[in-house]
């Protein structure tokens, strides 16, 4: 009872592990890497930041429902039910993303200058964070983002069914800040890939701009959204330190 206490304490407040199933963060996540989330400083009002990673809830309508019926018994339903709340289990409902915060409330972010840079605030960014091969990005687009939003991208652009493709949806691309689940701040598994997650100067460094109201403006949609797996699994955060694995392989 006392484990379950503190797993189900540590899940909610503290740190969680997330298993990261798609390759719309490479190259800085791989398929299958076990990140850890801070679901603590939230609670003292610490907001994102441009060119953290983020573990965010689906806004609406970026993932489709791709579970089937479940064939278990009722027991055992019951069993998992238990100890996916309390974290020791991943669990099959949850509808989160993982993305890298690109603007935030009162900046325009566009696509792109004539050297094929994203434009924050009007200053060209440099992004040594994108997946080999990849441009900043292949749809043009311009918005600015609303009070209490954030614009956000994967590092695979090509693959990452990130705020480009949901400019129709509402928000206009856009995810709100009370969405968010915590920042991804290091890669605990497996041990060869063990690293912290900085925040990217190039981003950190540009001056906001005026939090009035955001618009979407020329926001071209030229291409299908990219398969997006319906979500990234989170489990017990402190199991992977004992070096324990946890949870099912990322899809």
């Amino acid at each position: 009872m006392v484990a379950l206490v503190v797993a189900l304490v540590m899940k909610t407040f503290l740190v969680q592990v997330f298993v990261i199933p798609s390759g719309s963060m490479e190259q800085t996540i791989l398929i299958g890497d076990r990140v850890l989330v801070d679901k603590f400083t939230p609670w003292f009002g610490a907001e994102p930041e441009r060119g953290e990673v983020v573990v965010f809830k689906d806004p609406g309508g970026w993932l489709e429902n791709q579970h089937g019926a479940s064939t278990d018994g009722v027991l055992l339903r019951g069993a998992k039910q238990v100890l996916t709340f309390v974290g020791l289990l991943p669990s099959d409902s949850e509808q989160d993303l993982i993305k890298r915060v690109i603007g935030v409330g009162g900046d325009t972010v566009e696509c792109c200058d004539d050297q094929g840079r994203i434009l924050l605030n009007g200053k060209p960014l440099d992004e040594p964070y994108l997946a080999s091969g990849n441009p900043p990005s292949r749809q043009p687009f311009k918005v600015k983002v609303p009070p209490g939003r954030l614009w956000v991208m994967g590092d695979h652009r090509d693959v990452s069914a990130d705020s480009r493709f949901h400019m129709g949806n509402p928000g206009q691309g856009t995810v709100p800040v009370s969405g968010v689940l915590g920042r991804a701040f290091m890669i605990a598994w497996p041990v060869g890939r063990v690293h912290q997650l900085d925040v990217p100067v190039s981003l950190s460094s540009v001056a906001r701009g005026p939090t009035d109201p955001g618009t979407a403006r020329n926001a071209v949609g030229v291409d299908p959204i990219p398969e997006e797996p319906p979500l990234v699994m989170g489990v017990l955060g402190i199991l992977p330190l004992v070096g324990r694995r946890v949870g099912r392989p990322g899809r």
